[in-house]
């Protein structure tokens, strides 16, 4: 039977919210669902074809997103549910989409740290306990996002998950080019979600096959997304300096992440300043790096004016805790 005979309308197992929402990607090739790609969610839900749903996946990782150009985080941040729980309704008919899988595992990530996570920090000094129901919330988005990420990368190397578990390095070398973008979001959520589980060993000894993860994605394409892979590296190497990382490392990241942005991604500068400049005491290279981000025109980037909204957002929150951060 052809693709096109084998749309037959049906009852969708799964009701969704049909509605023309995204989620926000703050990298420069953002997530993108126009208003054709609403008119199709609205047939796929009722009919489950196939090639609608393959559809629906390439819109979802291709273009320039209207919500990472747009110039309220506040508002994207409230429209990201939606898009996910659409994506996650196609995913129960299309399991197997790897686009699709890229899209959830990416768009939770982004959710749990730039939304609920980020939020948690700036509840945490007044309110502890809605801080803490935030990073609960932020890891279970984590754990889903690193799930979805491995179920894509297994659609090429099946039982990819535990090979990684059993010979780290033997997985990574199956990986090329085409699964950095699955491999850097599964990372990073895998990641996130260790930073916000100081109370579980378990999960904390898997830091090496995050690291394994992220450095195929940066030895096999260091310049994705403008060199956003060395952001990680920023914050690993400078927040291990005493246990094996490097302060040298972290402002080679650093350098390389704003040669490859070409100025137009500020966090690099926030990442380094929260990170190394703390550690090492460094007060004014703190101001200097937050105060360059301040100063950046987030519309000079609009493919990456959400991304650097949050990270300005951030930077004047690090500012106003100069006091608590640095000792005289």
């Amino acid at each position: 039977m052809s693709p096109k005979a084998s749309c037959v309308p049906r009852r969708s197992s799964d009701p969704l919210l049909h509605l023309d929402v995204g989620f926000f990607s703050g990298r420069p090739h953002g997530r993108r669902l126009v208003f054709t790609v609403a008119v199709v969610l609205l047939a796929v839900s009722s009919t489950g074809c196939a090639v609608m749903i393959n559809k629906v996946g390439e819109a979802l990782v291709s273009g320039n997103s209207v919500y990472a150009t747009d110039d309220d985080p506040d508002l994207v941040w409230e429209a990201v549910p939606f898009g996910l729980k659409t994506i996650e309704g196609l995913l129960v008919q299309a399991p197997k989409n790897q686009k699709l899988l890229l899209a959830a595992s990416s768009g939770f990530t982004q959710y749990g740290y730039g939304h609920l996570q980020q939020d948690a920090d700036f509840l945490e000094a007044n309110d502890l306990a809605a801080a803490t129901v935030l990073r609960t919330r932020a890891r279970k988005m984590y754990r889903r996002a690193v799930d979805y990420g491995f179920r894509g990368l297994e659609i090429d190397i099946p039982n990819f998950r535990a090979q990684l578990q059993k010979d780290p390095q033997s997985a990574v070398n199956k990986l090329r080019k085409k699964h950095v973008p699955l491999l850097y979001w599964t990372a990073n959520a895998w990641g996130a979600a260790i930073s916000i589980s100081k109370d579980d060993p378990e999960l904390a000894a898997d830091q090496n096959l995050v690291e394994a993860l992220m450095r195929r994605a940066l030895a096999l394409d260091e310049a994705w997304e403008r060199g956003s892979i060395h952001d990680f590296f920023i914050s690993y190497e400078g927040g291990r300096a005493s246990v094996g990382g490097s302060l040298t490392k972290a402002r080679d990241h650093l350098e390389r992440a704003k040669q490859l942005s070409q100025g137009t991604r500020v966090t690099p500068l926030v990442s380094y300043a929260e990170t190394v400049s703390v550690s090492t005491q460094n007060k004014k290279e703190f101001q200097s790096l937050l105060e360059e981000a301040l100063a950046f025109d987030a519309n000079k980037a609009p493919e990456t004016r959400v991304a650097n909204l949050i990270a300005q957002r951030r930077a004047q929150w690090l500012l106003g805790r100069i006091a608590e951060l640095f000792v005289d």
